[in-house]
């Protein structure tokens, strides 16, 4: 460090990258936000189910955000400790190793063409041995069979694979590989197990998985630890080399932003969908009632691991009540209009829009309104759209309890959503314990921003993490448990109606 940056408190640099926007943070060693910048880039829906992302546009728009971050905090380039990288994950994209560019678009984590490969799979019997050695299920979600269907259709693909020429990775890798001038090809635990062929007990990527896809292991990253020091970024890149000190795909990087570190900690994210992960330290939990067993951001040598839930339509719901139905101008008018009316008039709203995630994985089910009397109005409607979000969340964390040895003392929660009281206040209710909202939201950067913090001293251990977390807000259950056991029920009955094996 320049004698500059020694009389400066250390910044970090954090890379969030998203789905649909690169996003950059500055973040001082009090963990306090003092600079932001956003960039939306193109989604591309080349055919129905798929989805792709111009990995060049991913890493200008990266790229541009962060310089404009560091113009926004006042600082230099020698102002910055280190960088850390959050990514969307599962997105799948593969390079020349040569030049550096991209053969084909990147195959976003939403893109559902791999289906007749994971069905095919299925058939000949390897599921168990997917979820066995992963944790994961055989699904168009994941990465690997996505990996597959790249090689099979870029022009000698699977050749040039083999001898090396071509280099696969999710996001994390692209993003360190542009900003390392190419000397570097890793990825982290918690991105690589969510490829389909990291055995996350073994902690290697596994030989029969990759046989099982004919994936080559010349075209796979090396796997590190979340927090580590990776490497340095190439000097014309920011004008000085930089330390890059962590990365973690963007669940994993929140759930260490909330700093759930432990055994028995869970966080649930509210966004388009809700995505829920809950702590379970060293040892790895098999889960019995529909969730995925993960790679948890790991600091050192030990492997740390995580059980996680996902909802399809979290704010989703909220979205098709302002596009769909126009009952709402804008998605924050929904609180003001469910608060109106005392509860939902015993109307369900089920959103299973594009199916329902965990615990019951039918992709085929779809969503409806039930218990409608003339008396239902928009408010009941608004109200049953909101509980269904918390409904859906009290169940993922339903069947985490059920998995898990330790019961859950409290959930933490971010995302945009969590601006809406009388959403947590219901998701407490649910739940009977309580919901803790943090004065920091941007939960997914700044666990980035710890991981490389910890890789580049400027903080010494976990415990400095833990003390920085800072509630902003507790909503504490304020009904009877029977009269939310009775709540649940009626839930469960309404999904019963959209699954895909009911008949009306």
């Amino acid at each position: 460090m320049s004698a500059h940056s020694s009389r400066t408190p250390p910044y970090i640099l954090a890379l969030d990258q998203g789905t649909t926007s690169s996003r950059a943070l500055v973040f001082d060693a009090d963990a306090r936000c003092i600079a932001v910048a956003q960039r939306e880039f193109e989604q591309h829906f080349p055919q129905p189910g798929w989805v792709e992302h111009d990995a060049d546009e991913i890493w200008i728009s990266q790229l541009g955000v962060a310089r404009e971050a560091l113009a926004r905090a006042g600082l230099n380039a020698e102002d910055i400790a280190a960088i850390g990288i959050a990514n969307q994950r599962e997105t799948t994209l593969v390079w020349d190793r040569a030049s550096g560019r991209p053969v084909a678009p990147a195959i976003v984590w939403q893109d559902r063409r791999t289906a007749p490969l994971c069905q095919r799979l299925r058939e000949e019997g390897l599921e168990n041995l997917f979820n066995q050695f992963t944790g994961l299920l055989l699904d168009p979600y994941f990465s690997g069979t996505k990996l597959r269907w790249l090689l099979d259709n870029i022009p000698q693909g699977q050749a040039r694979a083999e001898s090396g020429q071509l280099a696969f990775g999710t996001i994390d890798s692209w993003l360190v590989w542009k900003l390392t001038a190419g000397r570097l090809h890793v990825t982290d635990a918690s991105n690589a197990s969510r490829t389909l062929l990291y055995n996350i007990h073994r902690s290697e990527w596994d030989p029969v998985l990759c046989d099982a896809l004919r994936i080559p292991q010349a075209i796979l990253p090396r796997v590190l630890p979340s927090s580590h020091p990776v490497g340095h970024t190439d000097a014309g890149v920011f004008g000085v080399p930089l330390l890059i000190g962590g990365m973690a795909g963007d669940q994993q990087a929140a759930l260490f932003g909330q700093s759930c570190l432990d055994a028995g900690m869970a966080k649930n994210t509210y966004g388009t969908g809700c995505f829920m992960l809950l702590h379970t330290g060293d040892m790895p939990c098999k889960s019995k009632h529909g969730l995925l067993t993960t790679r948890a951001a790991q600091l050192g040598a030990t492997a740390q691991y995580a059980l996680e839930g996902s909802v399809f339509s979290g704010g989703a719901v909220v979205q098709w009540l302002r596009d769909g139905l126009g009952i709402i101008k804008q998605s924050s008018d929904i609180e003001a209009l469910a608060a109106s009316v005392p509860d939902a008039g015993g109307v369900y709203l089920v959103p299973a829009f594009t199916g329902l995630g965990a615990p019951y994985w039918d992709p085929d089910a779809r969503g409806a309104i039930l218990g409608l009397s003339r008396g239902s109005s928009a408010a009941h409607l608004a109200r049953a759209a909101l509980e269904s979000i918390a409904f859906q969340s009290a169940e993922l964390l339903a069947a985490m309890q059920a998995d898990s040895a330790s019961p859950l003392k409290e959930l933490r929660v971010d995302g945009g959503a969590t601006s809406n009281k009388l959403l947590l206040q219901m998701q407490a209710d649910l739940l009977g314990i309580p919901v803790l909202r943090p004065a920091v939201q941007e939960t997914t950067a700044l666990g980035a921003a710890y991981l490389a913090g910890l890789a580049a001293g400027i903080w010494d251990s976990p415990d400095a993490i833990r003390q920085r977390w800072r509630l902003e807000q507790v909503f504490e259950p304020a009904i009877s448990r029977d009269r939310a056991d009775y709540l649940m029920t009626g839930w469960r009955n309404a999904v019963r109606n959209v699954l895909s094996g009911f008949h009306w």
